[in-house]
């Protein structure tokens, strides 16, 4: 197999799951567990719903000190200080698990509760860091959102923390939606907002006009396609125009969108995800990373960071580490590639010793590997990379 220019390049790629008539397509689920399966469930509108929701099923005290990795998100960070909380940071070993030793013992004296993620939708045990938390009295909230499959070690995925937090949304294509699970603790009633129907009339439009964009309703596409031209305004990605500059912490908690973390998930989300068979979500996205693992794991100017685990996953993204990331990364972008970077860190985010998290969050591109990619799709994603990375500036000509 070798990189590929033979894609269409007429449209960006799908960032994200796509409803179309795949999306029904049925093969056989592998014995993989979900963090459905947990015994205490609830959904919200969003991961970071889920989180600020472990919060608050926590009751911990006004300005209660909460870890959180320096590799992050920020709708990691925004659900801590929206819920009244203090955030403190501590590093990332090579293996991804946190650097315990990054956190001085003044300030894990203090913490009452623990944000752990599985980075690139690759869970592995969290048998240390669970028995760090029990020792100091510390709440472990397991952030699943890159994991909505799998298992972690010795547990099912979200069967470490005390809480989880997931994305739905990640995995299957909805609109919206997000779950807070535990294996330890009943839930208490979230008293949640049902959205009214105006919001869940939108909620099916959007799942209806992503899958016209893409053309994955054969039949339908060139009367959905008509329908949603008239109402579609032209768009351009803000990221085409290189980074921008580092936002205030106001600014990024506006980015967050924390307006709806109090409401219900639409019911279009509740629909999809519970008609849509499982294995094909989880068996594509096995298929696509091993892809991108055959073309990108000896290149030059990048170093592959991971393979697939042989533990059963459903890999969310491919981590490359890329030396001149920032120029390869922006052109990818611009040319609408499946790919992103946390290159946005909350302000105040500190410098630690031995730490990975500020250096991956500059030089990690992680390649998207979601199951509405066909092979076609993540070899010419994958053969554009490689392109940039011997140097050619542009992308070819359609």
């Amino acid at each position: 197999m070798h990189p590929a220019s033979t894609a269409s390049t007429q449209q960006a790629l799908p960032r994200g799951p796509v409803f179309g008539w795949s999306s029904l397509v049925r093969e056989e689920l592998p014995e993989i567990p979900s963090v459905e399966d947990l015994a205490h469930t609830a959904f919200t509108t969003s991961g970071r719903a889920a989180i600020f929701q472990a919060l608050l099923q926590m009751q911990l005290p006004a300005n209660s000190v909460v870890l959180v990795p320096t590799y992050h998100c920020p709708t990691m960070v925004a659900p801590i200080l929206l819920a009244g909380h203090t955030p403190a940071y501590f590093g990332i070993r090579s293996d991804r698990l946190p650097d315990l030793h990054s956190i001085p013992p003044s300030t894990g004296g203090q913490a009452r509760a623990m944000i752990v993620s599985h980075y690139f939708g690759l869970a592995q045990s969290l048998r240390d860091v669970r028995q760090w938390c029990d020792e100091r009295g510390i709440a472990l909230i397991e952030d699943c959102a890159h994991c909505y499959f799998g298992t972690a070690g010795e547990r099912p995925i979200g069967a470490w923390g005390d809480y989880c937090a997931a994305s739905l949304s990640k995995f299957f294509p909805l609109p919206e939606a997000g779950l807070l699970g535990s294996a330890m603790h009943a839930l208490k009633p979230h008293n949640m907002i049902r959205q009214g129907l105006r919001a869940q009339t939108k909620g099916w439009v959007d799942v209806l006009e992503t899958a016209a964009k893409y053309e994955r309703m054969a039949g339908l596409n060139q009367i959905l396609g008509a329908v949603f031209n008239l109402k579609r305004k032209s768009r351009s990605l803000a990221t085409t125009r290189g980074p921008a500059p580092a936002p205030s912490a106001d600014a990024m908690m506006r980015t967050c969108d924390m307006a709806r973390i109090r409401q219900q998930p639409l019911g279009a989300s509740m629909f999809l995800r519970k008609v849509l068979p499982r294995g094909r979500i989880v068996l594509q996205r096995q298929r696509n990373f091993n892809i991108y693992s055959q073309l990108l794991s000896n290149v030059g100017g990048a170093d592959a960071m991971v393979e697939l685990p042989k533990a059963n996953v459903a890999p969310y993204v491919y981590p490359l580490w890329v030396d001149d990331a920032d120029r390869i990364y922006h052109q990818l972008r611009k040319e609408g590639m499946p790919v992103f970077r946390w290159d946005t860190l909350w302000p105040g985010t500190p410098t630690l010793k031995n730490d990975r998290g500020l250096a991956w969050s500059r030089h990690v591109i992680q390649l998207l590997c979601h199951q509405d990619l066909t092979e076609e799709d993540v070899c010419y994603a994958a053969g554009r990379l490689v392109s940039l990375l011997d140097g050619e500036a542009s992308a070819p000509a359609n």
